[in-house]
């Protein structure tokens, strides 16, 4: 696939944030001649939202300036990283509008990185320990307290060098001993206090197999992977700001291409959960069915549920690129879903709660074929026709027989139009033996056919409907919010916040005819219900629609409302 070179908007003729302005100064002062930036996931879980801001950052600004942006995957762990994570990675990536310049791995620098490592033994910066980890973490001090040397940090670089050696033939078992780089153990910042640079993993690794039973960690193969790559502009998250010293100094002291990193904020979601650590934990112990599950943050979740690339890619872009941390409202990402559809989904009807309404003056065997707008946001998407029949079905919230004040749907000697058909008024229900409504009672008026209405009648009220007779069965999952609290990794138990009304099953909606044989991902405003895609598990003989977001942000107001 090549490489997409156009810009996703004309950024030029927007405010620069602090790294454009950075960069654009480094081309202007010969610094660089060029810009090349990565994106360094570890292949242990999906990527998600987060993931999402940095994707874009990282990719935009190699697009934007005429650089190059790699995709590397820090595979430094081999007991939590699999293929199939490796794969989703670059999918979600591609799905997203970009496509790496290179795509790399750390462990294609597995043995430069032991070489490196070599030469600071020698150098007499790195040593091997063999105290515990429990011993390690006392020796290391507290932020106010210096920390310890053991007897291990005096050891001989001719010894050290050797029992390295020894660690990478597979001498020891796993944790037996460490190698941890010699820097300063009174230093204030705790990273630079003899930190590891490798631990023993017997461990089958995804790339390498069994070649290594060492394996770096992800702070001594970051910053050098990066000067390996030329990386010249390294962006990471806020948290990664006080590792930025120990990349220095192994780069300092290896005298390599010294790449230079930047942070930013991290994005934090409203309602949302980002740790891949908790995820994991939601995917596991089956609170979600999988990481596309619609309710997951992850992008292949997002994708399933219906959001699309330019929603997300306008998302981040709103998001901007900030230098405190912040939490953003998960309501301006369904924002930006719902602007991106209402442009381009076409429109359909679906009725979810089937309320039957009969025409008592409309002829029995008569059918007519109205016409009705695919998308009035898109004259290009033309008209369709919808059947229309004496027997119709709509929605049981569009009828009540005694109507609060202000009520513009259907009651009992009221009146509404029904979308792209004509004007109707309530004479009466039916109901069955206990006194349930099964129907409703209607009289049409004839002369008030939408587009050559002549009867002069107002109404306050549309309302959407269906053939009774042409109607087809599918399946709606009216997905929301996984969590019910702002903040639930704030949570003691942040399981406990889950929302119980995350999902809810209708399996036999109504739909029109239209919305038989959709591709999944295709998608939908049924009308006065929300945007809707076609999902996975849809099939010709069963439709399955996953609700992506409302019309409006109701949330808020029954967030509120139950509260009190």
């Amino acid at each position: 696939m090549a490489a997409n070179t156009e810009p996703i908007r004309e950024a030029e003729k927007e405010p620069l944030n602090f790294i454009e302005e950075i960069i654009e100064e480094d081309l202007r002062s010969g610094r660089h001649t060029t810009i090349r930036t990565r994106f360094p996931p570890e292949p242990n879980g999906y990527l998600h939202i987060g993931h999402a801001k940095s994707i874009c950052l990282n990719f935009g600004l190699a697009r934007k300036y005429g650089g190059k942006c790699n995709l590397r995957y820090d595979d430094t762990n081999p007991t939590s990283e699999e293929q199939e994570y490796v794969d989703s990675i670059l999918a979600d990536i591609r799905w997203l509008g970009f496509e790496p310049d290179e795509i790399l791995y750390a462990s294609d620098y597995f043995d430069q990185l032991y070489e490196w490592a070599k030469v600071l033994i020698k150098k007499g910066l790195a040593y091997v320990d063999f105290s515990t980890p429990e011993e390690i973490a006392a020796q290391k001090g507290s932020p106010t307290v210096p920390g310890t040397p053991n007897k291990y940090r005096d050891t001989s670089p001719e010894e050290n060098l050797a029992l390295f050696e020894r660690m990478k033939n597979g001498e020891f078992p796993d944790g037996h001993c460490v190698l941890r780089a010699k820097i300063d153990l009174a230093s204030p910042n705790m990273h630079l206090r003899d930190p590891y640079m490798y631990r023993i993993k017997h461990a089958y690794h995804h790339r390498t197999g069994n070649k290594w039973c060492i394996y770096p960690m992800y702070d001594w193969a970051h910053g050098q992977c990066d000067s390996i790559e030329r990386i010249t502009h390294s962006i990471c998250t806020l948290e990664f700001a006080s590792h930025r010293p120990l990349y220095d100094w192994f780069i300092e002291q290896l005298g390599i291409f010294p790449s230079k990193q930047y942070e930013f904020a991290r994005l934090n979601l409203t309602y949302t959960v980002m740790s891949k650590r908790k995820l994991l934990q939601l995917v596991q112990e089956g609170y979600v069915k999988g990481w596309d599950d619609p309710r997951m943050p992850t992008l292949s979740g997002l994708r399933r549920r219906g959001y699309t690339p330019e929603s997300i890619r306008e998302f981040a872009h709103r998001v901007g690129v900030a230098k405190r941390e912040n939490i953003i409202d998960v309501s301006l990402l369904e924002f930006c879903i719902r602007e991106d559809l209402n442009k381009r989904a076409l429109r359909r009807f679906a009725v979810l709660r089937p309320l039957k309404l009969i025409l008592t003056n409309y002829p029995e065997d008569r059918v007519e074929w109205l016409e009705t707008e695919n998308n009035p946001e898109d004259p290009s998407a033309g008209y369709r026709t919808v059947p229309f029949s004496r027997e119709l079905y709509i929605e049981q919230e569009d009828f009540m027989e005694n109507p609060p004040p202000k009520y513009f749907r259907l009651y009992p000697g009221g009146m509404v139009r029904l979308k792209s058909a004509y004007i109707v008024v309530c004479t009466g229900v039916e109901r069955d033996a206990q006194g349930k409504i099964t129907a409703v009672l209607c009289r049409y008026i004839p002369e008030s056919r939408s587009g050559s209405d002549t009867s002069g009648l107002k109404v306050k009220g549309t309302i959407h409907w269906l053939s009774a007779s042409h109607a087809r069965i599918a399946e709606v999952r009216l997905y929301d919010r996984l969590f019910q609290v702002e903040d639930p990794a704030s949570e003691e138990d942040f399981k406990k916040a889950i929302n119980p009304n995350s999902l809810e099953i209708i399996p036999q909606a109504l739909v029109e005819p239209a919305l038989l044989n959709t591709k999944p991902g295709e998608h939908f405003q049924f009308m006065r219900l929300g945007y809707f895609c076609t999902d996975p598990d849809s099939t010709p003989e069963k439709p399955v629609f996953n609700r992506t977001v409302t019309l409006k942000d109701t949330w808020a107001k029954e967030a509120k409302k139950q509260h009190n």
